[in-house]
């Protein structure tokens, strides 16, 4: 990537009290490896080479994979300059241990609190008084996207809810085209999961449990609904799905070999790649068209702290930091992405429809959920995980079955 074509526009426009003496190296970790990704990682590392910092990009593939190796890394003591987590509890016990630079300072200079939104986010960064990450964007699971031309080419109209596409779902079987396109890597199967819980058990219902940990709600009517709605989806999907990437069920509904796709919002940058437009050729339906909310989780940026705590190390990490956040670079970098600013004092008039349909539903507060990596402990994630994909999978286990195991996670969960 050509990292200094940026440089004259953001030089001028990002300036920094603090500075490093001389253009320091960061090795910057991050899983995002798609087309869209890596268009939207590329103007995060033009902004860093604009402000006198050496982007050493460590991109790994895979999410749960990359997790790994980056938390491994630190813990290890091989600490990157960077790295990208989920704004959530993914590095919470590497902050407990010390193992992270501490941001406050440069967060109090800059006001963070004043501009971050919505707050949640910042809080997910917060340890004990003290800031260890700086939320990059706002993502939610809460999306579906639909390619308009399958059905308005097969005579059908393009659904705008779950029951619409539901209904229309045995047509597009008729034409050979797979109504759902599914990836069936753990962490799309739980996603999905958490989308169904809001679209057809309830905003009430989320928020019994996510928030409350209610294990009653677990176990109520409304959550077997889920259950069986997620049963019912496993009829919509090919033979292929165990193990796909989500960016390769995201072209296959760009492709028209799928009808829908239920992933979060990171799936626009893959339809702008390919030169779609939103609200003509695809559609997208937050909360499958029933509840317009969003879960706003997101990615985040830790800066773990360097050998030696080498000065000029935490300078940069500090300078990079303030990038990150810097208007600038979060118009950029979002709009490449498809996910939403942290900051709501920004121009982003140039955001396509379905950005605008998200930045509408951030208005109001009452639109805004926790996602599950803010609500709970990576144990009980990777129980529910687990209890999802074996469900998914496995024609054979009942709503009734699935759903008696939920509750029990819940019941122990934190």
């Amino acid at each position: 990537m050509n990292i200094r074509l940026f440089a004259g526009a953001l030089a001028a426009s990002v300036s920094l009290s603090f500075g490093v003496a001389h253009a320091a190296e960061l090795e910057v970790t991050h899983w995002w490896t798609s087309g869209g990704e890596a268009a939207a990682v590329a103007e995060f590392a033009k902004a860093a080479e604009a402000n006198g910092i050496k982007w050493k990009d460590g991109a790994i593939a895979g999410g749960d994979n990359a997790r790994q190796i980056i938390l491994s890394r630190i813990s290890g003591g091989d600490p990157m300059g960077a790295t990208q987590l989920n704004t959530g509890r993914d590095a919470e016990d590497l902050v407990k241990a010390g193992l992270m630079t501490d941001l406050t300072p440069i967060a109090e200079k800059e006001g963070w609190k004043n501009f971050i939104r919505p707050g949640k986010l910042l809080d997910s960064c917060t340890y004990d008084g003290k800031i260890f990450c700086v939320p990059v964007n706002i993502h939610s699971f809460q999306w579906m996207w639909v390619n308009r031309h399958v059905f308005e080419d097969n005579g059908l109209k393009a659904p705008t809810n779950w029951a619409e596409f539901v209904a229309e779902a045995p047509k597009l079987k008729e034409k050979g085209v797979t109504p759902l396109a599914v990836g069936g890597e753990p962490w799309q199967i739980n996603g999905m999961a958490g989308v169904f819980q809001i679209a057809i058990g309830g905003v009430d219902l989320y928020k019994k449990i996510q928030i409350n940990k209610d294990a009653d709600a677990a176990a109520s009517p409304e959550m077997t609904k889920v259950f069986q709605a997620i049963a019912d989806a496993r009829g919509l999907v090919d033979d292929g799905f165990v193990g796909r990437a989500w960016n390769d069920a995201t072209n296959m509904v760009i492709t028209g070999k799928a009808g829908a796709q239920i992933m979060g919002d990171w799936a626009q940058g893959e339809f702008s790649v390919a030169g779609q437009v939103a609200g003509k050729d695809y559609d997208c339906l937050p909360g499958l068209g029933m509840q317009a909310v969003l879960d706003t989780g997101g990615d985040a940026f830790y800066f773990p702290k360097p050998k030696g705590d080498n000065q000029e190390q935490i300078d940069a990490q500090l300078k990079l930091a303030s990038i990150l956040v810097s208007k600038e670079t979060q118009v950029s970098f979002n709009l490449k992405k498809g996910s939403l600013p942290i900051r709501g004092d920004i121009d982003m008039n140039a955001a396509n429809a379905c950005m605008q349909k998200g930045i509408k539903i951030l208005e109001n507060p009452d639109n805004i959920l926790p996602s599950g990596e803010q609500s709970f402990s990576s144990d009980t994630q990777k129980q529910m995980e687990d209890m999802w994909v074996e469900f998914f999978n496995t024609p054979e286990m009942t709503p009734e079955e699935a759903q008696a195991r939920f509750v029990e996670i819940i019941k122990e969960a934190n």
